[in-house]
């Protein structure tokens, strides 16, 4: 808020949006738009986010930002969405928008050639740079891959499927026609398995699995294509705005009119399965001039053809022709689908009337026989038996008369409805099976070593009508939500952890719940509905009672009824259910669920379509029994549950993806509208969300996403080392590795088995990971250069050595030519000893005749007889010196005429020395004068600092028996507080969880409601929030009556402004108004510098304002008694400031700021932090630390910089020796300038009036 920098706080439409701070509420920030001056809003804290400095700035890897949050993650997408860049980086994990248009060669055969063996980094994110990764670790690590595309529908999937498979077989194909095949497989399995929806003009209706198998050489050699889940309720109806399987509507818009004719097709409206969704071809200008007008339904020409920069029904039958042409299918097989395809077109057009009979049954109207003589000719069946097959159904007897007695049962005409129908999607769910087989057999292989698999399968689905089919995709991507949160969070931490790298916990949502609600056994959704498929007469309703009595009390489970929309408010309890999913809540129909969930035919129909003359036919229908292995009983539909079967495949795609290294593709749907250049902010922020990348971003602030083993770096290169460095251990060589290359250390590091790499320097770590031999033999020489580079230093160290050695001989020699000259001194010295050392002496004697000179001088009377006789002595020392050097004296006459001259000097010096006394006594009498006055004035100087210390001494007593005092009382008080706790623990600890449960639900009902509103067509549909009601909830009688006292309050302050808080602290003259203001204050100011501590800069520390043990005794750990795990609320700042009549006391702690810690580790600088309360709440503040200046701060002036907490909060009072007194706090504070700076903030108006400023303008005054 000082500074004015930006923030990023929530809009409604854009996600988020620019502002600056400026208030602070209780739990809650005002924001003042940038593009609204003037305008303000309130926003929770945690929703705010810091702006990165320039917002208009984009990285191609969001983790390079300065801010890692989901605002600015929102914002690099949007600022490279508009710059038609919509690939990025998150770590590893790519995230592609739909641009909904061709972006001129993004795509090229020259694009694939650049990525080809690159490293991830050194080129722009692309879905090719995954795909290149993907192939390089299998290849260093010999490891299968697997690439999880996962988005909702319509956020381009399928297409970035495709470019994944064009790109491995276009850059590490063998060149042959299994390369084109694989690539040419993608049009057939989606013109049968790929329809247009409200959301996608190309959607996914099953979800596929394709593997490109590699063999040794790591080139393919073939592919596999498993299928999940075909939603075959749509061959038989669509929604109004949507459209039955590609296929139907390109084989009546390409086909030749051979084909027309000998298959009987029209226009799309003269089909049932058709002409209840949309009838209208995707086409260009050009080619709906092509389609002839007999072939348009009425729709079509009306309204004009439906446009989409991919699909076109002409075109595409066209090329799906040619796919299957070059993935080996003749003409007859060609042939053979279709007339299969337009067989299953017919079925749907029969119809059927009231028999009229006492049999109650139905027959087939006569305007159907021609459509049912097609269907039959098309189907290879009797026309006959096709009629009684679908009116009526065979039984036969297992007790009672004759044992196999056969019976026709007739059916009703809704009965023969659904036995049609029930044919339908079991003839087309075994001819997609059928092309998925035999897209397999056209690129075989023998064997392979390793493959790429790409998950393409259905995005999380939310309709506002949900059945059998949105519960299974739901389900299907809860699970792989839960493989994403192992794989990226759960198992990265664990790895840091085990490897000793230190990186935070992040926390997030474990769906696991959810899960276990669909999958558990005997309890779980899909189990009671295989339950229910096996009673005698099962229903839906008896199933839908049955799941919501299991799960009663069930978070996840809810009714209809509490739905965010009003159309699922029309649905009762025993027609479906609500599931929050981890993307947000979902209201299924259970309407059809039973029958859905069985994917077995009446024996009747089956057996009719098994022996028909059809061979194609017969071989669809024997192939899918052989897969089955069911053993069908006469007279009763068998029962194979789709949920169970789809489970069941589900679980092995997972044991395959977590056997595989994995790569993650997150695309994101730009808009609703699906148009191109439209970026809708809420609503991606809401998948951003869903996806997990939020918390992928709180994990990768701090940690490692590539790594690679020693033992792997290590075996990679081996048999490209020449012998002298394998001898080398995996690790050192890892070492020699890096330094080779010049990596920094800082974005590494060395784990236990591992070595690490930060975010964003992808481009090390796959230059390491390349597999080119070429390369390899050049990093290989790179090892090699730093080895013989390391030696070489080895070798300069040698030679120093014998040159130092070469030195010391050097020193020894001149050592003994120094001990030997020294010998011989010796030698002469002993036999002139005695001589030199009485020369010595009497020089000696000779120096010391100044000291008679001086003191003659100093004499006042007999200077000139005492002058003589100091010649007359000196004259004596020369003679004697003169002869000591002229003749061979020996030691004894030395010292005898020595101390002749010695006595002689001592007598004159006794003289001179009792003349000179007697002038110093005169002199020591004076002195002894000053000194007796001098020590007397010293003596009354010290009773009075006695005295003083003796009066501080008391002050500090009573000091700590007034300490003491308050921690009796506070002792007197917590044990009457514990007292109380006691009995409202229990209390207290039921209402915990009931309002831990209610944020829950909270949290997840506004997931709920922003899932609403993407489903809703308008804001009408909407339910209003229902404003929680507590009234219900009963509290003790304790609890009661601190809620009214917390209610009672005077004053309301949470609505006033920061500023309206200032100006009252600083002109109110109200006490109790003053104290509340000052309490609100200080709470925001808490808040506020918690909010700023969360989201500072990233390598930052954090800001200081007080000594860690002052802030810490505010955050201390509640001890794990039961009664203080509620602890009572002490006693309001505003009654405390009362009460202690604003007291005036002074502390002072020592103090060492973060920055210098690591600097002075043996904490010789160690500052001193002082404080001075006015009542509860900081008055002035300083910071004193050596080779600094000092920092001084007073209340009003400097709010932001000091202390927040009150007296009682920072625990000062209790901490012994920490208070000082007044007089000692003031000189420190007029020292540092203290008095000068509080007086320029008083003038200058910014000084909150308290004592210290009271005092100082009563002394000016």
């Amino acid at each position: 808020m000082e500074d004015g920098k930006p923030v990023w706080a929530p809009h409604p439409s854009d996600g988020f949006q620019l502002g600056t701070i400026v208030d602070i509420g209780a739990d809650s920030l005002t924001i003042e738009p940038l593009k609204q001056k003037g305008k303000t809003f309130v926003a929770a804290i945690n929703q705010v986010f810091p702006a990165e400095e320039d917002v208009n700035k984009h990285v191609e890897d969001n983790c390079s930002l300065m801010y890692l949050n989901e605002a600015t993650l929102l914002n690099n997408i949007r600022v490279r969405y508009s710059k038609d860049r919509i690939y990025t980086f998150v770590a590893n994990i790519l995230i592609a928008v739909n641009p909904y248009y061709d972006i001129p060669k993004l795509y090229s055969p020259d694009t694939i050639k650049q990525y080809r063996g690159r490293s991830l980094g050194t080129l722009p994110p692309h879905v090719y740079a995954i795909a290149d990764k993907a192939y390089r670790d299998m290849k260093v690590l010999k490891m299968s891959q697997s690439i999880i595309v996962s988005g909702e529908s319509g956020a381009g999937k399928t297409e970035n499927t495709k470019f994944v498979l064009k790109y491995l077989t276009t850059s590490y194909g063998t060149g042959q026609d299994i390369d084109e095949r694989i690539v040419e497989a993608n049009p057939l399995l989606e013109a049968f398995g790929n329809a247009k929806t409200v959301r996608n003009n190309n959607s996914s209706r099953f979800g596929k699995f394709v593997e490109i198998h590699f063999n040794e050489k790591n080139a393919v050699v073939g592919g596999f294509v498993s299928h999940y889940l075909l939603e075959k309720s749509r061959i038989c109806r669509q929604s109004s705005e949507e459209r039955n399987y590609h296929i139907f509507y390109r084989l009546c818009a390409g086909a030749t009119e051979d084909i027309r004719q000998k298959f009987h097709l029209s226009s799309p409206d003269t089909f049932r399965y058709l002409n209840r969704g949309c009838t209208r071809f995707f086409a260009s200008k050009d080619t709906d001039k092509q389609i002839l007008q007999n072939r348009k339904s009425p729709e079509h020409l009306k309204a004009g053809p439906l446009k989409d920069p991919l699909l076109d029904d002409q075109g595409d039958f066209n090329r799906m022709c040619g796919a299957m042409k070059k993935i080996g299918l003749d003409d007859t097989e060609k042939l053979d689908l279709f007339r299969v395809v337009a067989g299953v077109l017919h079925l749907g057009n029969i119809n059927f009337e009231e028999a009229g009979s006492t049999s109650g049954g139905c027959t087939i109207k006569n305007q159907s026989s021609q459509t049912l003589e097609h269907c039959a000719e098309l189907l290879g069946l009797e026309e006959d038996d096709l009629r009684v097959s679908l009116t009526t159904r065979v039984m036969l007897t297992t007790a009672g008369g004759v044992k196999g007695t056969v019976i026709k049962v007739p059916l009703k005409v809704e009965q023969a409805n659904n036995a049609r129908d029930a044919l339908a999607k079991a003839v087309y769910s075994c001819l997609f099976d059928h092309v998925v087989t035999r897209v397999n057999q056209c690129f075989p292989f023998d064997s392979s070593a390793n493959f790429i698999g790409v998950l393409d399968i259905a995005g999380f689905e939310y309709f506002e009508h949900n059945s059998f089919e949105q519960f299974c995709i739901n389900y299907c991507n809860e699970k792989l939500q839960q493989f994403f949160n192992e794989r990226i969070l759960k198992e990265e931490q664990e790895l840091y952890q085990k490897e000793g790298l230190g990186v935070n916990e992040v926390h997030y949502v474990d769906n696991q719940d959810c899960i276990d609600l669909v999958e558990a056994k005997l309890v779980g959704i899909l189990d009671i509905l295989d339950e229910e498929n096996r009673l005698p007469q099962p229903s839906d309703q008896h199933f839908t009672d049955t799941v919501h009595n299991k799960h009663k009390n069930h978070f996840r489970l809810t009714v209809p009824r509490k739905s965010k929309l009003a159309v699922h408010r029309n649905v009762r309890d025993d027609e479906g259910f609500i599931i929050r999913h981890f993307a947000g809540a979902v209201c299924y129909e259970t309407t059809k669920f039973v029958e859905k969930n069985n994917d077995a035919l009446h024996m009747s129909l089956e057996c009719l379509v098994s022996e028909s003359k059809d061979r194609f036919v017969r071989e669809l229908f024997e192939n899918s029994n052989n897969s089955k292995d069911v053993k069908q009983k006469a007279g009763k539909l068998s029962f194979i549950s789709v949920g169970n079967k789809f489970k069941m495949q589900l679980n092995i795609l997972l044991d395959k993806l977590r056997s595989t290294g994995s790569s993650f593709i997150r695309c994101i749907k730009p808009n609703l509208k699906m148009v191109s250049h439209q970026f809708e902010g809420a609503q991606i922020l809401s998948q951003l969300q869903c996806s997990g990348m939020v918390s992928v971003l709180d994990l990768m602030q701090g940690g490692f996403p590539s790594r690679a083993a020693f033992h792997e770096l290590y075996n990679m290169y081996q048999k490209y080392m020449p012998p002298k460095l394998t001898r080398l251990d995996p690790r050192l060589f890892c070492k020699a590795l890096f330094k080779a290359l010049g990596l920094n250390d800082v974005d590494y590091k060395f784990g236990l088995t591992r070595v690490f790499f930060r975010p964003g320097k992808f481009a090390e770590f796959d230059q390491i990971m390349k597999s080119d031999p070429d390369h390899l033999a050049e990093l290989v020489k790179k090892v090699n250069k730093w080895l013989i580079h390391s030696r070489w230093k080895k070798v300069q160290w040698c030679a120093l050595s014998v040159i130092k050695l070469k030195n010391k001989i050097l020193y020894r020699t001149n050592a003994c030519i120094m001990m030997q000259k020294t010998v011989r001194m010796w030698l002469c010295r002993k036999k002139h000893k005695p001589r030199i050392d009485g020369l010595v002496k009497v020089r000696n004697l000779k120096t010391r005749m100044n000291r008679f000179t001086e003191v003659v001088a100093g004499l006042k009377e007999g200077k000139q007889e005492m002058s003589k006789q100091i010649q007359g002595l000196e004259a004596a020392i020369d003679a004697l010196m003169v002869k000591i050097k002229s003749t061979n004296m020996s030691r004894i006459d030395i010292d005898h005429e020595y101390k002749a001259l010695v006595t002689r000097s001592e007598q004159l010096l006794t003289a001179m020395q009792n003349k000179k006394k007697e002038e110093e006594e005169r002199e020591r009498l004076r002195r002894i004068q000053e000194e007796m006055e001098r020590e007397r004035k010293r003596r009354e100087e010290e009773d009075q600092r006695r005295k003083q210390e003796e009066e501080d001494r008391k002050l500090k007593a009573e000091m700590e028996v007034k300490r003491r005092q308050e921690e009796e009382e506070r002792k007197r008080r917590e044990e009457e507080e514990r007292r109380l706790q006691i009995e409202m623990e229990l209390q207290l600890e039921a209402e915990r969880e009931e309002d831990a449960a209610r944020q829950a639900v909270l949290e997840q009902e506004r997931r709920d409601r922003e899932l609403a509103l993407r489903i809703a067509q308008s804001e009408a549909e909407l339910i209003p929030e229902e404003v929680p009601n507590d009234s219900g909830l009963r509290r003790g009688p304790q609890v009661q009556a601190s809620k009214a006292a917390a209610g009672a309050k005077k004053y309301e302050l949470s609505k006033w402004k920061y500023a309206e808080l200032r100006d009252a602290i600083n002109t109110s003259c109200d006490i109790e108004l003053l104290a509340a203001c000052r309490e609100e204050f200080h709470r925001r100011l808490k808040v506020y510098h918690a909010w700023k501590s969360k989201n500072k800069k990233r390598n930052t520390e954090t800001e200081q304002r007080a000594p860690k043990c002052v802030t810490d005794y505010d955050h201390a750990p509640p001890v794990k008694k039961a009664s203080q795990q509620n602890p009572a609320p002490p006693i309001p700042a505003r009654q405390y400031e009362v009460a202690m009549n604003r007291q005036q006391r002074y502390f002072r702690i020592p103090f060492i700021r973060p920055g210098d810690q690591y600097k002075d580790p043996q904490n010789k600088k160690k500052g001193w932090w002082y404080a001075h309360f006015d009542g509860p709440w900081i008055a002035r503040q300083m910071e004193l630390h050596p080779d600094k200046h000092p920092i001084l701060l007073v209340a009003g002036k400097d709010d932001m910089e000091m202390c927040e907490l009150s007296l009682e909060e920072t625990g000062l009072s209790r901490k012994r020796g920490a208070e000082i007194l007044p007089r000692q706090f003031e000189e420190i504070w007029e020292r540092c300038g203290g008095i000068q700076y509080l007086r320029s903030a008083i003038e200058s108006r910014q000084a909150r009036p308290t004592y210290a400023t009271a005092m100082l303008q009563s002394m000016f005054k």
